[in-house]
């Protein structure tokens, strides 16, 4: 195993930058785990405004379009399409994205700057906004989110793309457990084009009673950071009762699947001060080690769950956004091989 449990606890001591921006802003108390949801979203929305809009001063050098795609159940959803303003004559690689939010918040907004970035690269980004919990519980977030990726699949030339520059898919905290699931749900029905590439930012993979016994004394952090910021014991509770998915199924945790093989490349982003820190770091070691996935990890220590969406103007915030792009990069690397 990659780490000992004291080499673990070690990660969540408190970066300093963020150490000194709190004794100057303390954070709110933690968020009420009984609290109403459709607040929530409201309150989170209203301090969000703006932030994802261009400056219409500014000549962009991509496009966006909103387009409704039909689900399974025969409903339909909204996907952003974020493509380079001049498209190559020879298309495009593809990067279908899934935004976080405890399955309960969020929205296409919340992923535009990476989704922008991705154009920047040269590549065309769908942005799924996937149906929410507790109005749409589990499992039905989770199949929009596959459905999104058999759609686009399905559509690649259509798109822009070019399977043969890449095809990624990923994510955000819930976007990235999504990311892990849709990669093996996608091989397991020998979908094609063939996915080259996972991102899983701050993934949830696995729950306490599901970790392998010889990880088990590297299960850490879910305790240790059970009173962090951003996300701890309160909202982990808030998500789970709205999202209310069975532990044991593969839709609900990766690690449910019976094998691990044959997954494309993987780049993870691991927070120290995160409750999700050791269930990534396993699961990142099972799909290395065990099952030959060629993988990355950008490690953040002592920095909590989703840090970069509240300290905007951080240091150690722009060298996670620098990190996106890198990730990003090395992924469609290894699209090329």
């Amino acid at each position: 195993m990659g780490r000992t449990p004291e080499e673990l606890l070690v990660l969540a001591d408190i970066n300093p930058e963020l150490d000194q921006i709190l004794k100057d802003s303390p954070m709110p108390p933690p968020v009420d785990p009984d609290i109403d949801i459709p607040k929530l979203r409201a309150a989170i929305l209203a301090g969000r405004k703006g932030l994802a809009a261009p400056n219409p001063a500014e000549e962009v050098s991509y496009l966006e379009e909103d387009r409704q795609i039909r689900v399974r159940d025969g409903s339909s959803i909204a996907v952003r399409i974020h493509k380079p303003r001049a498209v190559p004559i020879d298309g495009c690689p593809i990067f279908v994205v899934y935004h976080g939010g405890g399955f309960t918040l969020g929205g296409l907004d919340d992923e535009s700057l990476m989704c922008r970035n991705f154009t920047e690269l040269g590549g065309i980004a769908v942005n799924v906004d996937y149906r929410l919990a507790p109005e749409h519980p589990f499992p039905v977030p989770i199949e929009d989110a596959f459905d999104a990726l058999k759609w686009t699949a399905a559509n690649f030339e259509e798109l822009g793309g070019n399977p043969k520059k890449g095809f990624l898919v990923g994510g955000i905290s819930a976007g990235g457990n999504f990311g892990a699931i849709v990669s093996h749900l996608y091989r397991d029905e020998r979908l094609s084009p063939p996915l080259t590439g996972s991102y899983l930012s701050i993934p949830a993979c696995m729950t306490a009673e599901l970790v392998p016994e010889k990880y088990k004394a590297v299960f850490l952090s879910r305790e240790q950071n059970m009173n962090a910021p951003i996300l701890n014991k309160n909202s982990m509770r808030l998500f789970d009762r709205h999202y209310n998915s069975d532990k044991r199924s593969p839709l609900a945790n990766p690690i449910n699947f019976r094998s691990h093989t044959d997954l494309p490349p993987t780049y993870f982003q691991i927070c120290g001060m995160d409750p999700l820190r050791d269930e990534a770091l396993i699961y990142e070691e099972i799909l290395r080690e065990d099952n030959g996935v060629k993988t990355l990890v950008d490690l953040y220590p002592g920095l909590p769950h989703g840090f970069w969406s509240v300290w905007t103007e951080a240091g150690f915030t722009k060298t996670f956004r620098d990190d996106c792009v890198k990730g990003m990069k090395w992924l469609l690397e290894q699209s090329k091989q």
